[in-house]
């Protein structure tokens, strides 16, 4: 079993910034994409961003020009680097791993981690 494990939260003011980690107990090169989502109370799941295999980067309309997602295969962990923090952006934020192989699907997710934006 694949065991994703989130870190970095916590609570920050309007305009600051935080970086969420996330490790993985196997190599994220393995991984077709590596994702974060959130979840704010009351609402789904969303999308945030996330990195494909070769390197190539997506992000929500709701996050781009202030997030970055980056990872590091040696380490086998992926970051999620938030600056320009709004209220809006808290939520429990998870961390996904996607493969397909096979004609089979797999996906993992992490604990999340809590990210609370308030003055």
């Amino acid at each position: 079993q694949v065991q994703l494990v989130e870190s970095g939260g916590g609570l920050v003011q309007p305009g600051g910034s935080l970086r969420l980690s996330c490790v993985v107990s196997r190599s994220i090169a393995d991984f077709n994409i590596m994702a974060w989502y959130r979840q704010a109370p009351g609402k789904q799941r969303e999308f945030v961003a996330h990195i494909q295999k070769e390197g190539y980067t997506s992000y929500s309309d709701l996050v781009r020009g202030r997030f970055t997602i980056a990872r590091d295969v040696a380490k086998s962990t992926v970051y999620l680097q938030m600056d320009t923090l709004k209220p809006e952006d808290t939520a429990v934020y998870y961390c996904n791993a996607y493969m397909s192989m096979m004609g089979d699907e797999i996906e993992y997710w992490g604990q999340g981690t809590q990210v609370t934006v308030s003055s």
